[in-house]
């Protein structure tokens, strides 16, 4: 039976620093072991610790203060200084654990005990380049997309001349649609000694955790890195491979594990091709813009998709790379987007802080976070929400889409209201959420069959137990009022 999975996501290195008071440069060992069962009585099944991999240091005072970034820092971090900047956590040197989180022997102590609890750790795989400076260039030149000297002449933005040795001239990492990322270097998926190795760097991964989140995983696919980067692939004479290196590296890996967890950070529309080869899940942003809009009948589309799909689909309201959901939502809309997404099929990623209420998003560069205050009202609110949603109803239960229906002839509000219900054995649950801006009423065909003439509805979100005549829902329909991003979650 497919279960209901939440994720919580850590940004390790900055995170690490709140535990001080045990250590004053505190590491893996110092976590208390209270903090991981907190995390599991909440109902998480997964804990993924963004940034736990070496980086190059040398390369900060390079490529870490460009005018666009340190802007960023100031608005996150207004007392921040030149200590504070300790590098992209995804401009990777070597999969090594990086010293200022820990050792590999304690990474390995925390993975055994998270599997002791019922937890499976996910780290970082980043396909798609390494650091500018990492020290396999010198080691496996071929792992990386190599040019001449007429494209550092024409495009030095996109194109460097290596520092090391060889004294070679490599393509900096990119995505199409932006400017290429400066302290990076970019992998050659058209290179089959590259793509090897990077199978067997994840190969050995398998032994340090149990899954992986694939950054910006669209970008290996074969069409997309020809489309990125085909005039240097036609001067290498590189020609684009049979298959699909996620299809043979997924494969190759499961063999290994059958249950190594592949989740793949996805977008344009490719999240259906990433599952097809193999991913676990991917991410679903289409998802959170349509939150962010109001759109609810998109929305209502969008969660009609295909089962499978829905299934290994992430659902979120932030993350590391999005705006805190306090700041783009608002609080009560933000608790409205936190129900839908909290028992929507799919897993659901919650990102450190957002459970608090923190409004920073802070640049991956920074080492150092803000002190904030805990919103209360959305403390008190997620510990509602996570012991909800902790039975095994929603873990286990069979998920299934509503129409709310008009409650008078000329009600329009009706439409901004989102309705699905949950049934496990003889236990259902009813989920009505006001997606909208004004009260909005509506009716709800429920089927009571075998119910006693009047039944009971405990909202268990509200603390408030309603009776209704069982003969005139049947017949007209539940009737339900709510106001502006307001929800229920019933018992009946």
């Amino acid at each position: 039976m497919e279960k209901k999975k939440n994720i919580y996501e850590i940004n390790t290195r900055v995170w690490l620093k709140r535990f001080n008071s045990v250590n004053e440069k505190p590491t893996l060992k110092d976590v208390p072991k209270e903090y991981w069962q907190n995390l599991y009585a909440k109902g998480f099944s997964f804990v993924w610790l963004m940034g736990i991999w070496k980086t190059n240091e040398n390369i900060i005072k390079d490529y870490c203060f460009e005018p666009g970034l340190i802007s960023e820092y100031g608005r996150a971090l207004k007392d921040w200084n030149e200590k504070d900047v300790i590098g992209s956590p995804y401009s990777i040197d070597i999969y090594e654990v990086n010293p200022l989180v820990g050792t590999k022997e304690e990474l390995l102590d925390l993975k055994q005990y998270l599997n002791s609890l019922g937890i499976k750790l996910i780290l970082d795989f980043v396909p798609n380049h390494f650091s500018v400076e990492s020290q396999l260039i010198e080691t496996n030149p071929e792992l990386f997309l190599s040019a001449s000297e007429d494209f550092l002449q024409r495009n030095s933005y996109t194109f460097f001349r290596s520092k090391l040795p060889n004294n070679k001239i490599f393509a900096h990492g990119r995505d199409p649609f932006f400017p290429a990322w400066q302290d990076t270097i970019q992998v050659n998926y058209f290179n089959e000694n590259a793509r090897q190795i990077m199978i067997e760097t994840l190969n050995n991964l398998t032994t340090m955790c149990d899954g992986v989140r694939c950054d910006m995983a669209m970008l290996a696919l074969n069409n997309i890195f020809e489309n990125t980067w085909g005039g240097v692939l036609s001067y290498g004479n590189y020609k684009k491979p049979e298959k699909e290196f996620w299809e043979i590296c997924i494969s190759n890996v499961k063999k290994l594990r059958n249950d190594f967890v592949f989740i793949g950070e996805a977008y344009w529309d490719l999240e259906w091709e990433l599952q097809r080869l193999g991913f676990d899940f991917t991410y679903d942003k289409k998802l959170l813009d349509r939150i962010r809009s109001e759109n609810v009948p998109e929305i209502r589309s969008h969660l009609m998709a295909e089962h499978d799909f829905q299934q290994k689909s992430i659902r979120f309201i932030e993350n590391h790379d999005e705006e805190r959901a306090v700041i783009s939502m608002g609080i009560e809309k933000s608790k409205a987007a936190a129900i839908i997404t909290s028992t929507v099929k799919g897993m659901t990623l919650f990102h450190d802080g957002q459970l608090e209420g923190r409004k920073t998003k802070l640049p991956v560069q920074l080492g150092r976070e803000p002190i904030e205050k805990d919103n209360p009202n959305l403390v008190e609110f997620y510990d509602k929400l996570f012991r909800i949603t902790s039975s095994e109803v929603f873990k286990y239960g069979k998920w299934e889409m509503l129409n709310p229906i008009p409650s008078w002839e000329t009600n329009r509000t009706y439409q901004n209201i989102l309705a699905w219900k949950i049934n496990y054995e003889e236990r259902k649950r009813l989920i009505v959420v006001n997606f909208s801006r004004e009260v909005a009423q509506c009716k709800i065909e429920l089927n009571l069959i075998n119910y006693p003439s009047k039944f009971k509805l405990k909202d268990i979100l509200n603390y408030k137990t309603y009776f209704r005549k069982t003969d005139e829902v049947i017949n007209e329909g539940l009737f339900i009022e709510l106001g502006p991003f307001k929800s229920h979650i019933f018992s009946y």
